[in-house]
């Protein structure tokens, strides 16, 4: 009896000690931005074209543009997206460029702490320093709401934030982009938009058990999304077979009209009313481009 109890207690020491690791455990680089001056036009498309406003704004419930507030329902609980207002105690305002551009493009918070990767940060990570100085300059003209968004609602052990630095050092990929030189100024700015600011594989990639992408799936499509649908695939050759053309995945992206005439639903026509349609159209026709063009 008393050598079990001793083995119990001498366990239970191991993990506590193991767990205090984990919170304490480090995580992030330091920021040293170059672009000293944002350009807030230029940031604010970059934002419709991330998605910022579409995720962090409770049309349903009449909520205030970026005030956050959104439900996003998963199998991991419920998240709801945060204030992005210039509101010091609810959003934003009294971050530093600094604190954004780790934000978005490695994911921790002021406080050090990882953010959940609901928010698509690993997309993000493919951002230049020139975007998040644009990005930081167009939210800066953002007027506050003082409005406190819902603290996510996580099933155990999800709810564990420290155990997410385990997931981000199996799962995260914090390589910036990289242009192809063999490839046209085309495919390789359609290249940057689908696997960076737009994050098209965070709905039309399959994820594991711990919500993490399948990367041999990539763009293969996936079910059990937060509005309860699933994505097609939209790799090159399912497009293909489709009968997608450049000109008409374009005119799709900026009308939400399918080649049958019928029209995007459910977050695909978020997408497409909130960030696709407001795009230019070189931009649209070099996202068509490359996942026309890709290779898979």
């Amino acid at each position: 009896m008393r050598i079990w109890l001793i083995g119990a207690c001498s366990a239970l020491a191991i993990a506590g000690a193991g767990f205090a690791g984990l919170y304490f455990w480090p995580i992030g680089k330091p920021v040293e931005l170059e672009a000293a001056q944002g350009n807030p036009q230029r940031g604010a498309y970059l934002a419709r074209m991330s998605g910022c406003i579409a995720c962090h704004t409770d049309f349903e419930g009449a909520g205030k543009p970026l005030a956050g507030g959104l439900k996003l329902p998963t199998d991991f609980g419920t998240f709801y997206s945060p204030n992005l207002t210039t509101d010091r105690e609810n959003g934003i305002g009294a971050w530093t460029v600094e604190d954004f551009a780790k934000a978005v493009r490695q994911g921790i918070s002021p406080q050090g702490e990882p953010y959940y990767p609901s928010f698509p940060y690993p997309f993000y990570a493919k951002l230049s320093d020139q975007d998040v100085a644009d990005l930081w300059a167009a939210f800066q003209t953002v007027p506050p709401v003082a409005e406190v968004s819902k603290a996510h609602e996580m099933l155990p052990p999800f709810n564990i934030r420290s155990g997410l630095k385990v997931w981000r050092g199996v799962f995260f990929d914090q390589k910036p982009f990289q242009p192809d030189p063999d490839r046209s100024d085309a495919w390789n700015r359609g290249k940057y938009i689908v696997e960076g600011p737009a994050h098209c594989g965070a709905c039309h990639t399959p994820r594991n058990f711990l919500g993490a992408r399948q990367a041999e799936q990539y763009l293969h499509g996936a079910e059990k999304l937060p509005d309860g649908g699933k994505s097609p695939p939209i790799t090159s050759a399912s497009l293909k077979e489709a009968g997608w053309t450049i000109s008409s995945l374009s005119y799709a992206l900026q009308t939400g009209v399918m080649l049958d005439g019928d029209v995007f639903g459910g977050s695909m026509g978020e997408v497409v009313r909130d960030g696709t349609a407001f795009m230019s159209e070189e931009d649209r026709k070099a996202i068509a481009t490359y996942l026309l063009e890709r290779e898979q």
